[in-house]
Parts: C-alpha cells; structure tokens; sequence
C-alpha cells in the first residue's frame, strides 16, 4: 500500500468530504437494501394470499409476516400489495437520489486530487537540479507527466469511490443476510475467500506489465521528441529508415506489453461475475434442499434472502475490477514517485540572507565538484573582483560551464567554498542570488510567445519603453521593427521563426533588461555566422560595460581584452593572466591560440 500513500495523504486532507460522500453512500445502500428486502413480503403475499403465518422460528421473518397479516386484515390484501409495491418505488428513489448527491461529492473530490498531484509533480520539475535532468530522457518525463498522470487519474483516482462504496455494500449487505439467516450466511463467507485468491492471482502481475507499458511509453515519446528535433539531420544523412525501424521496434515491444495488461485486467471483470454466479449457483443449491427438508426459511423469505445476495454481485465484480485497475495504476504512480522523492540538493535555505547588492568579489576557495564518482572540478581557488571580466578557456569537458553554474546554483561544490562578498553562497537566499545574476548561453532559450514577451521574461512589470531601450542596446531593436507585428511577432517555438543571430540579440536583450551586476557569458556567439557574431558581439560589449562578467569561449579571439583569462584543463586551473601574459608564458593557452590561428 506504499504506493498509494500520497493517494490517501491527500484524500486525508478533505476529510469533510470524505465523510459527507460516506454519510452519502450509506444512505444508498440502506435503501437499496430495504427495497430489495420488500421482496419478501411481496413474494409472501403472493404466494399465501390472505393467509400468512404468523409463527416462525426467524424473528426477523416473524415480525415481517405480523406486520403483513396486520396490513391485510386492515386494508385487504390488493391495498397491501399496492402499498409494497410503492414503497420499493420510493425507496429506489431515495437510493438514486442519496447516489447522485454521493457523485457530487465525490467527483470534484477526484479532479482536485488529480489537480494537486500534478501540480506537485511539475513544482517538483521546477525545483530539481539541472544535474538531475542530465541523466533523464526528456520525453521520458514528459511521459511520466502525461501518460503515467492520465494513468493514475483512470485506474487509480477514478476508481476511488469503490473502495468505499463496493466494501460498505458488501458488508452492509452480509449483515442484513446475518440477521435473516445467520446458517447460510456462514457457509456463504466460508465460499467468498475463494474469489478473492483466485482474482488476486491473476492481477498480481498486472503491476509488472503495467511498469514495461509505462517504460515503453516513454521512450516512444523521448525517441518522437528527438526525431522532431533533429529531423534535418535525420534525412540530410538518410537515416529515415533507421530511425522507422527503431520506432517500430519499440511500438511493437509497447504493443505486446498493452496486450498482456489489457488480457490480464479485464479477465478480472467477467472472472469475478463468473464466480459470482458460481457462489450464487452453489448457495441456491445449498439454501434450496435445506427449505425443502424444512430445516431453513419459508420459500418467499429464501427467495428474498437470494434476491439481496445477489446484491453483492456487481459490488464484487466491480471491486475486483478497481483492485486490477489499481494494480495496473500503481506502475505509473510508483514511476511519479520516482521523482516526487527525489531529494532536492539545492534546496533554498528558508533562513537565508537576501543578497541586494553585490559589493566586491566573487571567491572559489577550494572548491571541488564531483558528479556521481567523476570530478569535474578539483581545488580550484580563483577571486572575481567586481566590475572585471574573467575569461575561461580549455577544450571541452576542461569544466568551464560547470564552474560558471556554481554562482548561480545551478549546482552546489562538493567541497570547499563559494563565497559572494565574503559571506558562503549558501547562506543567502537562493532567489535573491539568481535576482543578481543575468545569463546568456550559448544556445538561445525562447519560449513560443512575442518577442516583447520573451524579451521582459522575468520582468513582468517591465514597460514597452524599457523593453525597446534594451532590444537597441542589444541590436535588435532594427530587425524587430521590420517584423510584420514588431514587438507583438510571436516567434514560435523555440524562436525558430528568427534566425540564430536574432535569437541570440533576443537574450541578449532579456539580460539587459534585467539589468544584473553580475553576468554569465557561455559562448554566447560560437554558433553564429561572421556577421552575426560581429552585432551580437557589439552588443554584448555595450552589456557587459560596468558588470562583472565570466565569460566562457572557445573563440579566443573574443576574449583578448579580458582583465583576466583562466585557462582550465580536466577541471582545475593550469594558467592564468592577461592574453599577453599567458602567450608570453608559452604555455598551454598559446598552443590554443596557435590551434586556432592554423584553422
């Protein structure tokens, strides 16, 4: 029951609900109850006529029968079969009507345990660190938030009002076949164990499966997610066909497990119905030789004992039905969960200093980052003044980014300290830390919206004529005008309507407009053709005027005016100084230049 734990934690939280749709329920079920129990006074009636013994062993059939001869010495018995008659009616209708105020209750109740538990899983994305999403396939979450959350909304959530209702039948129904004939009610919960082992069988692997059909699923939509994004190299290398056998591999493995879950839980349905009816079978063979010996009821009261027994046959199957969909829906909710308990390791500290002013430096003392075993950082020691520009260099996986990352948090040091105007990084807030940090990467993050939108994201309250006085400092202001909407043009997804370098004037933009003292510079033009990367470097001149800057580049041409360069080589530091110092060093970093210069 573990998995259904945050299940019943938010169920917990509308306990007047809860309690009004079981006042609700058991409303119901009495009624149903009463009004299959008037069978037997109708069935008596009809087969005695006026003459109804009063005499019987059972008191509950014993005070039916006065109550019936009383009615039929008092009205006839036409009055008293039409009053029977018309008391089922009325109780039937009360039985829909306290069911139908059970759903009223219940539903909204679904919807916003459906609605909390996605929010919590997309908060959960949100809060997550970056590392954690290096390991994930992305159409694989995707997957989890969609297909695993429909699955659990379906199998698990859908089928809550079952775990009520189905049990309170069952055991309202048993207790009132007690009181009637205690003898065959026991030999009835001797047979009734019976069905539950046979169907616990066959749903114990429904988990199973349902866990390859949710793997499945999300690399069908991880493999349809990369495809749509690299589709110009897809068919630029003719790998069309390739990539269609992959895909049917992988609907073919997803078919056959669909297949094995579907088979397995809807055997559950008619299986219960067809034990259902074999108990029903075997109590009406039982009960039945027992009234003919004259050892049990009266024909009209087994007869109504039968017709309330029978009552618990849909509540069975339909609770066998929801124990199979809830095995199914466990898979998904375990794989949900999987995230949900993911611990969070760059938690926001509640007590952290606000950061409102960066005053001196940023310092690494020490400083080392490990991902899972491997080092990427190791004992670096490096003093970032306010107002300087510091260049990274090194080949890739030297550890530039990931030394960039560590001032916004995108990542916390695994030993050492990071330390922001002398106080440890952890110790001021994160959102106050991130307010003071304004980044450009060197592929441009845009959402599908304006480019006015894109451009004040993160300064919502930003006004148009900020908006446009940032677009010009970054170069942008020219294209964006000549656009059929101007600064209302929605750009598509990922900008794709815009060309690389207009993409990247529109980050450029967005950080101006933020306005931070501190800026991050990740290749901000390494993509970009010649005359590109000529306006998008005259703007990130204009940008970094007055800023403390970190600048990482593979294009050493664009940071010999650094106030000092970092040469990185397998995450730790080999070089440092300005670019006439270090080439005159004849080191590591002039071998780059002189790589690059032959090129």
């Amino acid at each position: 029951m573990k998995s259904y734990a945050r299940i019943f934690r938010y169920i917990l939280t509308f306990r007047r609900s809860i309690g009004l749709y079981v006042f609700f329920i058991v409303l119901s079920i009495v009624f149903s109850i009463v009004s299959l129990g008037m069978l037997m006074p109708f069935l008596q009636l009809i087969f005695t006529g006026k003459n109804v013994a009063t005499d019987s062993s059972n008191v509950f059939i014993r005070e039916m029968n006065q109550w019936l001869s009383h009615s039929i010495r008092q009205n006839g018995p036409e009055k008293t079969l039409g009053f029977i008659c018309a008391l089922m009616l009325v109780f039937i209708f009360l039985k829909n009507v306290f069911l139908y105020l059970s759903y009223l209750v219940l539903n909204p109740l679904k919807n916003k345990i459906v609605f909390r538990l996605r929010n919590e899983l997309f908060e959960k994305m949100l809060h997550l660190p970056i590392g954690f999403f290096n390991e994930k396939r992305k159409g694989d979450l995707m997957s989890r938030m969609t297909q695993d959350m429909n699955e659990v909304e379906t199998s698990v959530v859908g089928t809550l009002e079952g775990w009520i209702r189905d049990p309170a039948t069952i055991v309202f129904t048993l207790a009132v076949l007690f009181f009637i004939s205690p003898q065959l009610t026991l030999f009835l919960l001797l047979l009734i164990p019976i069905l539950g082992v046979v169907i616990g069988r066959i749903t114990r692997s429904l988990k199973k499966h349902s866990e390859q059909v949710a793997s499945k699923t999300g690399e069908s939509v991880s493999l349809l997610e990369e495809t749509l994004g690299g589709l110009r190299v897809i068919k630029a290398f003719n790998l069309e066909q390739h990539i269609r056998n992959k895909f049917s591999q992988n609907n073919k493995e997803l078919l056959h497990a669909k297949n094995r879950v579907v088979l397995k839980r809807d055997l559950a349905s008619p299986l219960s119905e067809v034990l259902g009816v074999v108990l029903f079978t075997v109590v009406l063979y039982y009960g039945g030789r027992l009234v003919l010996k004259g050892e049990l009821l009266e024909p009209s009261a087994f007869l109504g004992y039968l017709g309330i027994f029978y009552n618990i046959i849909n509540p069975a199957k339909s609770l066998s039905t929801s124990f199979s969909n809830m095995r199914k829906g466990a898979a998904a909710l375990r794989r949900m969960e999987e995230i949900l308990q993911t611990r969070n390791t760059i938690d926001d500290n509640p007590n952290g200093i606000p950061l409102r002013e960066f005053r001196h430096k940023i310092e690494f003392r020490n400083v080392s980052f490990r991902y899972d075993e491997a080092i990427i950082l190791d004992q670096i020691n490096l003093c970032i003044e306010k107002g300087k520009t510091v260049a990274l260099v090194g080949a890739s996986g030297a550890g530039k980014s990931t030394l960039a990352d560590l001032i916004p948090r995108f990542h916390d040091v695994s030993e050492g300290e990071l330390l922001i105007d002398g106080i440890n990084i952890k110790n001021y807030s994160l959102q106050s830390v991130r307010n003071l940090v304004g980044l450009v990467t060197q592929e441009p993050v845009l959402f599908n919206d304006t480019i006015a939108n894109n451009i004040a994201l993160g300064m919502q309250h930003a006004t148009r004529d900020e908006i446009i006085a940032a677009a010009k400092i970054a170069h942008a202001h020219e294209f964006i005008i000549q656009k059929e909407n101007g600064y209302d043009t929605n750009i598509g997804d990922r900008g794709m309507k815009l060309s690389g370098g207009e993409r990247q004037r529109i980050t450029i933009a967005r950080a101006i407009l933020k306005n931070p003292p501190i800026l991050i510079l990740d290749e901000a033009t390494s993509s970009l053709d010649t005359e590109s990367e000529r306006l998008v470097q005259d703007a990130i001149q204009q940008m970094m005027q007055n800023r403390t800057s970190i600048v990482i580049a593979h294009r050493l041409s664009t940071v010999r005016h650094a106030d000092e360069i970092i040469v990185m080589h397998k995450g730790k530091i080999v070089e440092r100084g300005s670019h006439d110092e270090l080439m005159r060093q004849n080191g590591y970093y002039k071998k780059l230049v002189e790589m690059q210069e032959v090129r």
